[in-house]
């Protein structure tokens, strides 16, 4: 494999010392050349490495006479991939696309918005970058966030590839001592003094201002604490003036321009970022080769790295008074600051290496080769219950996708939704609307297979209209000869007079796996007998949820009174056959975990717009507090606010399903067969029906429970154990039949 890289030259700061990094491995693996357009210290720092680099020297940011020994490069060496870095690269790659079919990719190093200063180049330069960017066939970007955000203005998730910046850990680091830092930058050194450092260049988007305001919030309540701000800048006047005008002057030193980073991170006690804007910066990495505790606004790709209270701090954008309290939390707690510091080390030298860096990047040239000369777009579309902001079937979709991924790092997929737009930002993947039928029929025609499910969706109890949807869209499959696989799927419960239509149906498909023993009756019921047929488990048990902390925080935003107390969650919703007394008697009930047990419950609304009525219905008719939960989070955070609490009491069937993820007993409260089906699956007993509520039992039973709350947790973690591997199965088997149809087409 060839790999022609493209670079300006003049880049400095985490461009250069990403390509530097990539470059020290990725020749090891594969034929790279690089070739910069302007000379200057990065072409001349390429000399000292080895790889195969050339300089063709542009007039002007306009000069398109570079093609020629461009193409001249690409015919000899025969280029598999053109690889771009930059504004100056992605214009030159735009007009060499145009000469050859070879895919060219660029990697997204910054806001491409922010990168140009002064109006002339803001516009003219910025626009140009657009307009290439729009021109090329696939992105690297290099966080999550990024990818997010390329999602957000147009570009396709199908052709965008992540990536994180690597390090070196085995290079030496060179530092001086403490004292000696303290002499080069003018003050004393006083080992009763926390010292909490910010380095970067003195711009608006780093926020400096931010870590400044929070420096004087922290200084409100403790004097033993020396801000040290390194870098330079043309802002470093405004905020020497903000320093001034907060009167925190003898408390904060600029230390100017530092050559070399680790003296600095060595000296300071706390490492921190207060950017705006960012993507995935080395000087966190650089802090984490030292184990250094970290406080970072929660941006760009920062969280892959920083999670909260786990691997460091974390605030949110702009909030100087969170940042201050951060600060004052590590200052008081040091031994909490040595731990996050040694997690932080961990996590980066595991996962954010040189090595990875190269390995991840043949990954993407593989998949990039394979998806141009693939006739396919799409290894399959999947259909379900998707884009209705119902947190159990985003949980669904997030635990496919994820399984899919492990089996098939570079699986290319495609969702219907009823709101594409929001699926593809929260989910990364390609989305078409769900009830558009051209769309549909296009996107099934450019893929390899249909994949259906999860959730209950050959059912008829929902609407007639919701089973002929699903069976359309298995059938619209068939018509253009895909594959179609029910995956994971909860069946019935089906009246007697769909079944024949759904049983024709069903009985086109390539497999079925289910999730529960009860809908395998259903499936005997409809007399399928010709397709391969397996009980595996719900895609949403591999998930992981936030951290405990994390979460607690999350409530505590919710109610502050929240803080330390245990917790019953309980998820209800409106049915046409609750108990005529439904609200009173589970007023009741969460009334008396609290007198007997000392919980606070927390009512979580797995489909808001539904459940949040009926909730707060209930939490009216209690003498006791309670709080419902009314926030907008990820599955992630669902899974956490779940698993921090002592029990769950739940009618939905993935509330249920999210204790079980984070090994919480649970008590089912049945609306629906698939509820009762899951419980019994699993081996869970604690089963009530929600049309006659048991308030005597559902009482008994929690307090059984609760005296016994651990061993029901030991034997729930080896149910979940059990059930993970037949959730992944799900996952193995999709990738046998999109390697069967890759065969087909080859034959």
């Amino acid at each position: 494999m060839r790999i022609l890289h493209m670079i300006s030259g003049g880049d400095t700061g985490g461009a250069k010392t990403h390509i530097f990094s990539l470059l020290s491995v990725l020749p090891k693996l594969c034929d790279v050349k690089i070739v910069c357009f302007i000379k200057g210290q990065f072409f001349d720092d390429l000399q000292n490495i080895d790889v195969d680099s050339e300089l063709i020297e542009q007039k002007s940011r306009f000069d398109l006479s570079v093609l020629d020994r461009l193409c001249q490069i690409i015919k000899q060496d025969g280029v598999d991939i053109v690889h771009a870095h930059g504004a100056r690269a992605n214009f030159i790659a735009s007009k060499l696309k145009k000469k050859f079919d070879i895919p060219v990719v660029t990697t997204v190093h910054s806001d491409y918005l922010l990168d140009f200063d002064g109006i002339y180049k803001k516009v003219i330069y910025t626009l140009l970058n657009v307009m290439a960017l729009k021109k090329l066939d696939y992105y690297i970007a290099v966080s999550s966030e990024f990818k997010r955000m390329l999602i957000s203005r147009g570009f396709t998730p199908s052709v965008i590839h992540t990536v994180y910046n690597g390090m070196d850990y085995s290079k030496p680091m060179e530092f001086c001592t403490k004292q000696e830092f303290c002499d080069r930058i003018g003050i004393k050194y006083d080992e009763n003094i926390t010292y909490i450092g910010l380095i970067g260049r003195h711009d608006k988007v780093k926020g400096h201002d931010i870590f400044i305001k929070g420096a004087a919030k922290v200084l409100e309540k403790r004097k033993d604490v020396h801000f040290i701000i390194a870098g330079d800048g043309n802002g470093r006047s405004e905020l020497v003036k903000l320093v001034k005008e907060l009167g925190i002057s003898e408390h904060i030193t600029f230390a100017g321009f530092i050559k070399d980073i680790y003296s600095f991170i060595n000296f300071i006690d706390i490492n921190t970022l207060t950017s705006r804007c960012e993507s995935f910066p080395y000087v966190l990495m650089e802090g984490a080769r030292m184990s250094k505790p970290t406080i970072s606004s929660r941006v760009g790709g920062i969280p892959d790295l920083i999670e909260d209270d786990v691997t460091g701090c974390l605030f949110e954008n702009e909030n100087y008074m969170e940042f201050s309290e951060k600060i004052i939390k590590l200052v008081e707690n040091k031994a909490l600051g040595q731990r996050l510091g040694q997690a932080l080390y961990e996590r980066a030298t595991n996962n954010f290496s040189n090595e990875s860096l190269a390995n991840t990047h043949m990954d993407i040239y593989r998949a990039i080769l394979r998806s141009a000369k693939d006739k396919c777009c799409y290894d399959a579309v999947l259909s379900g219950y998707y884009g209705f902001r119902n947190s159990g079937d985003d949980a669904l979709l997030s635990g496919i996708i994820q399984s899919m991924k492990k089996a098939v790092p570079d699986i290319r997929l495609a969702v219907l939704s009823r709101r594409p737009k929001e699926t593809k930002k929260s989910f990364m993947v390609d989305s078409v609307q769900r009830f558009n039928p051209f769309a549909l029929k296009k996107v099934l025609k450019k893929s390899r297979m249909l994949i259906t499910g999860g959730g209950s969706l050959i059912q008829d109890s929902t609407s007639d209209m919701s089973l002929v949807y699903y069976l359309y869209v298995m059938q619209t499959a068939k018509k253009y000869n895909k594959a179609v696989y029910l995956y994971a799927n909860g069946i019935g419960p089906l009246s007697d007079k769909n079944v024949p239509l759904a049983a024709k149906v069903v009985s086109g498909v390539n497999m079925i796996t289910l999730r529960d023993e009860l809908s395998l009756g259903e499936i005997k019921r409809m007399g399928i007998e010709n397709v391969p047929v397996e009980v595996t488990a719900d895609p949403a048990i591999l998930l992981e949820g936030v951290s405990a902390e994390r979460a607690r925080n999350l409530l505590e935003k919710e109610c502050v009174s929240l803080k330390g107390k245990k917790l019953l969650c309980v998820s209800v919703r409106s049915w046409k056959q609750n108990d005529l007394d439904f609200c009173e008697k589970i007023a009741q009930i969460c009334d008396r975990a609290y007198e007997k047990h000392g919980l606070i419950t927390v009512f979580l609304p797995m489909k808001p717009q539904n459940d949040t009525p009926v909730s707060r219905a209930v939490a009216s008719k209690m003498k006791h507090e309670s709080v419902v939960v009314s926030g907008k989070y990820s599955v992630n955070e669902y899974l956490g606010i779940v698993a921090a609490c002592e029990c769950v009491i739940a009618m939905r069937l993935h509330s249920l399903i999210y204790a079980l993820t984070g090994t919480v007993p649970a008590i089912g409260l049945v609306y629906d067969p698939k509820v009762e089906g899951f419980l019994q699956y699993v081996g869970n007993r604690n089963i009530f029906n929600a049309d006659k509520i048991d308030c005597e039992g559902v009482t008994r039973c929690l307090d059984e429970i609760l005296e016994n709350r651990q061993a029901v947790v030991e034997q729930i973690c080896e149910k979940r154990a059990e059930l993970c591997q037949k959730a992944m199965r799900n996952a193995y088997i999709a990738k046998q039949l999109i390697e069967e149809t890759q065969n087909e087409i080859n034959d």
